[in-house]
């Protein structure tokens, strides 16, 4: 009958525990040397996380309707808008007075910009935090139009409605 393993079970030789620790102690020993001369960054770069969310520089392909939902989501700073929220609840960071943001029509949630803007560029048409339609029903008919008209699909709509009309 075997015995299960368990942490206190597992038992490493010491030689290969002792090695272990050698080489931590070398590894520590060149990076203090290497503080010393004002090479830190030489063995151990460190990564620098981002701080705030930025918009990215490499061109993205937009949908059509993202392209759209922004003509009528337009841009402000935050420090124009009344009664604020503190907070971004996309990207959880707190919002700064010069940062653009764009505050939904139908639900009046604030995003950053980017933050809002990347979550169109994955055909989402809703509010990140409630789920609201992004365009407004007075504004649904123009939305649609002007898509119909973008995409080219009204050529063939007049075409076919043409034809329907004549049965």
């Amino acid at each position: 009958m075997g015995f299960p393993l368990g942490y206190t079970e597992l038992y490493l030789p010491k030689l290969l525990l002792h090695v272990i620790i050698i080489l931590g102690f070398i590894k520590e020993l060149i990076c203090t040397l290497f503080k010393l001369l004002g090479l830190e960054g030489f063995v151990e770069p460190e990564f620098s996380y981002p701080t705030r969310p930025e918009s990215c520089s490499v061109p993205r392909f937009h949908s059509l309707s993202a392209a759209l939902i922004r003509e009528i989501l337009p841009v402000v700073k935050y420090s124009e808008i009344m009664d604020p929220p503190g907070k971004c609840a996309v990207c959880l960071y707190e919002f700064e007075l010069d940062d653009e943001i764009r505050r939904l029509r139908n639900c009046k949630h604030v995003f950053h910009r980017s933050c809002v803007d990347r979550w169109m560029d994955h055909d989402q048409m809703t509010c990140p935090l409630c789920r609201a339609v992004f365009v407004p029903e007075d504004m649904m008919e123009v939305f649609n139009e002007k898509l119909w008209l973008a995409s080219g699909v009204s050529d063939f709509y007049d075409e076919y409605s043409s034809v329907a009309a004549g049965l």
